[in-house]
């Protein structure tokens, strides 16, 4: 049995916090951007991915008006923070909805690291910065899409093995539903399977239900 739900019956809150429960985990990007007053931005936007692989592209959505919107339309760039488990409250913390004229750098005691190609700062306490310059800002119902290219990436020695992060080293913190944050938990390696060795490599799984 299954319980329907239409976005036609709900309001449009309810039915967004039936998909923020359900299109889990979603990775967090940790934006910071400078507004054409100088001011610091620092926010999380849990609706992340990477949109392009050449040229090297990163979006993230705004739900909203929001300040890192305004920011990177009045100057084009922003970083990309990884937010991990570590910085979980002051990941929160940057997410308040301080007026403009607040840099949530100092609110939330987070300390600036200059960036290598934008103006923006980086956050020094991250092990990864994506600096990003505006590719494109795509309207959609009453959010916006936000396409960065990524002009340069610095990750920290200290979770690199050779050229690759270590995921156990970065350890990633997401958002779920309500207030629910998610970490890494168990890490399963699979190799994906090639069509010459189907279907000889598969096992399906027990069907739950």
């Amino acid at each position: 049995m299954r319980s329907d739900f239409s976005p036609e019956e709900l309001s449009s809150r309810d039915f967004y916090r039936l998909l923020t429960a359900v299109v889990v985990p979603r990775p967090i990007a940790w934006v910071s951007s400078t507004s054409a007053d100088g001011v610091d931005n620092l926010a999380p936007h849990s609706f992340f991915t990477v949109a392009s692989v050449n040229p090297p592209i990163v979006q993230f959505t705004s739900v909203g008006e929001k300040d890192s919107l305004r920011n990177i339309r009045a100057t084009g760039e922003f970083v990309v923070n990884l937010a991990t488990a570590g910085l979980l409250a002051e990941v929160n913390a940057t997410g308040t909805n301080f007026d403009p004229e607040v840099s949530e750098f100092d609110a939330a005691e987070v300390t600036r690291e200059p960036s290598r190609t934008v103006k923006p700062p980086r956050v020094q306490e991250s092990p990864v910065a994506l600096e990003c310059r505006l590719h494109q800002l795509l309207p959609m119902g009453d959010c916006t899409l936000v396409f960065g290219e990524v002009v340069h990436a610095a990750v920290s020695s200290d979770v690199l093995e050779g050229t690759h992060p270590r995921i156990d080293q970065l350890d990633p913190l997401s958002r779920l539903g309500l207030d629910e944050w998610g970490t890494m938990g168990e890490i399963r390696e699979t190799k994906r399977i090639r069509k010459a060795e189907w279907p000889g490599h598969f096992r399906p799984g027990p069907v739950e239900g």
